[in-house]
């Protein structure tokens, strides 16, 4: 809780109290999409070299199914045969579709979040912050997930693709509407609890480290970022089945090519790469989110504090 200020000549001083952490009632709901599309921006733009490193790990059955021994040795060799501009190819289909995508997402956590709160007695805690997180979840993915086919299809090397646009309408003229979403079932199945241990950690870890609720982006920093990377690590092996699924279609092996879901995709890593294959690219995958999930609950932590400031002075 923080208290303003304010004073004139002709009254008294009056101190004006608000709660950052539930944006006013008065705040349209454009002022949540705003906050939640700079966050997810942010995210997503600012670690997307580690994040085409773990596609790399995972994918099967392509030319871009290379051997790394490490994350940093995985960097090296990519900016070197491919040049250090190809780390960052597909990164404006992160950027078009995780505005919108994050924006949604936010907006539905804090009203679902309220929703969950009152129905527990008004008292907001961990589990409601999880499931909330969840239900999120759902809607935005439902955006998110075609831009993410898109962007995992550009990271693979040697598939082509001139930019978004081409890969976009020649994934859709070969092999049709479906490959969009050919993987949402599993992306829902991995990022449902993906987000609900993030949301829930976070709070977890937030109320831990600052108990009196009021703003520190020391405390968003570091949990945004544990909780990002527990959330990670728990989930990789899921994350493995959804890329072969979203690569399938750039892939020569006949059997990665005919995956349609993921327990057809789990039966082929297991098949070819053994249990291992469950925990390939988890090592860039949670350093990725540490910082990500770090700067994306910064950024939106930050957001509501400008706008909850801005509503108390507007109505002092």
């Amino acid at each position: 809780m923080t208290t303003l200020t304010h004073s004139t000549e002709a009254s008294p001083v009056t101190d004006i109290e608000y709660d950052y952490e539930e944006l006013p009632e008065t705040s349209p709901l454009t002022m949540h999409l705003i906050a939640g599309a700079a966050a997810g921006i942010m995210e997503h733009s600012v670690m997307y070299p580690f994040d085409i490193v773990k596609t790399r790990m995972q994918v099967v059955g392509s030319p871009s199914s290379v051997v790394y021994s490490g994350v940093t040795n995985a960097l090296k060799v990519i900016s070197t045969t491919e040049g250090v501009r190809s780390l960052w190819r597909g990164v404006m289909s992160v950027i078009l579709g995780a505005g919108p995508a994050h924006a949604v997402y936010f907006a539905t956590y804090e009203q679902t979040k309220k929703v969950f709160t009152a129905a527990a007695g008004g008292n907001a805690n961990s589990l409601a912050a999880g499931a909330a997180g969840g239900v999120a979840t759902i809607v935005s993915d439902a955006l998110m997930n075609p831009f993410d086919v898109i962007k995992q299809r550009m990271q693979l090397a040697g598939t082509g693709y001139r930019n978004i646009i081409d890969c976009a309408s020649k994934v859709l003229r070969h092999e049709g509407l479906r490959a969009f979403y050919v993987s949402y079932p599993t992306t829902l199945m991995m990022n449902m609890p993906f987000q609900s241990i993030q949301f829930g950690c976070y709070d977890l870890f937030r109320r831990s480290l600052n108990p009196t609720g009021s703003y520190s982006p020391v405390t968003h920093v570091f949990a945004g970022g544990m909780a990002g990377a527990v959330a990670a690590a728990l989930t990789t092996p899921i994350d493995c089945c959804k890329t072969l699924l979203q690569t399938r279609g750039a892939s020569a092996d006949l059997e990665v090519r005919a995956a349609n879901s993921m327990a057809t995709a789990a039966r082929i890593i297991y098949k070819q790469q053994g249990l291992n294959g469950f925990t390939r690219g988890m090592k860039p995958r949670v350093i990725a989110n540490f910082p990500a999930t770090a700067i994306s609950w910064t950024t939106y932590e930050y957001f509501k504090w400008v706008i909850s400031r801005r509503d108390a002075k507007r109505h002092f």
